[in-house]
């Protein structure tokens, strides 16, 4: 593992298991949720703090798409759902390129194989500041041909503030559209933004239960407790936000990505030239 250190603020990695962020926190406030410890032991990096989304975010339908005149069928990477998700870098083990006392960069160099078809390679620049964590990341095409390829980043936020108990988050942004899912959450419509999903101008984390991606996102969402205020600055690659709020638990999730759920099946995913990269920055910023 990786310790990052500026100021009172620590950000601690875990290259080996999917280069996923264990914890980042300023003194004793966690700023995102603890891991808990079956991220480490049997290693389940859905109990990370947060993790990347490459070559593509959230769910592919069956595993299965048609690309450039071929059909292609993904090996089913989540138990026993139907759907290949979340991409494949969340499950492998990543290179440590460089790493300095508040900086750290990190390599997947990926061979075509089941999980995904097309040769790549995907790199994470992490850089911390006492008030603030950077996360860049990129994509490059390593593949003899054009290949489909996208970006996103899971972090998990915890729901409640450390001072105050029982006191949810508020959670504030704009987009201008979102895509209702069927029963088995893959996007059937998109629809504006309705009443009750509208977090235009605030909206406690808890009122609703969300697992859906909203398109023609600003790259701004400002998330607020009782005793800490995060904002999050996604740059132009990323227009696109999953926000999960699943009712009962203790975390909830803010997803920046690059194209919509199932995109691969909605002519809604970058494809990419031989050597061709595709990047983008985003900024958590405490005020």
């Amino acid at each position: 593992m990786l310790a990052l250190q500026a100021g009172e603020a620590s950000l601690v990695l875990d290259p080996a298991q999917g280069g996923s962020i264990l914890g980042w926190t300023r003194g004793a406030v966690p700023l995102l949720r603890h891991a808990s410890p079956r991220a480490v032991i049997p290693g389940d990096t859905r109990e990370m703090g947060g993790f990347p989304l490459v070559p593509y975010s959230n769910r592919i339908a069956g595993g299965r798409f048609h690309f450039a005149g071929a059909d292609y069928r993904l090996a089913l990477n989540f138990g026993d759902h139907p759907n290949s998700i979340h991409g494949i870098g969340w499950q492998r083990a990543w290179g440590v390129a460089c790493v300095a006392r508040d900086a750290a960069t990190l390599t997947l160099h990926h061979t075509p194989d089941a999980d995904w078809p097309f040769a790549f390679t995907a790199e994470q620049r992490f850089h911390l500041a006492p008030d603030a964590l950077h996360v860049s990341l990129a994509i490059t095409n390593r593949h003899t041909t054009r290949a489909p390829a996208g970006l996103g980043l899971h972090p998990y936020f915890p729901r409640t503030a450390t001072t105050v108990p029982r006191a949810n988050a508020t959670l504030q942004f704009r987009a201008d559209a979102v895509w209702r899912n069927g029963a088995d959450q893959l996007p059937v419509e998109r629809v504006g933004v309705p009443p009750e999903w509208d977090h235009a101008t605030g909206r406690t984390v808890g009122d609703v239960a969300l697992d859906n991606c909203f398109e023609g996102w600003d790259g701004t969402a400002v998330l607020t407790w009782p005793d800490r205020r995060l904002t999050i600055e996604a740059d132009s690659t990323f227009r696109h936000a999953v926000v999960y709020t699943p009712l009962g638990e203790s975390f909830f999730c803010v997803e920046p990505v690059s194209h919509m759920n199932d995109a691969i099946n909605h002519s809604g995913m970058r494809v990419l030239d031989p050597g061709e990269t595709l990047r983008g920055e985003i900024r958590f910023r405490l005020n």
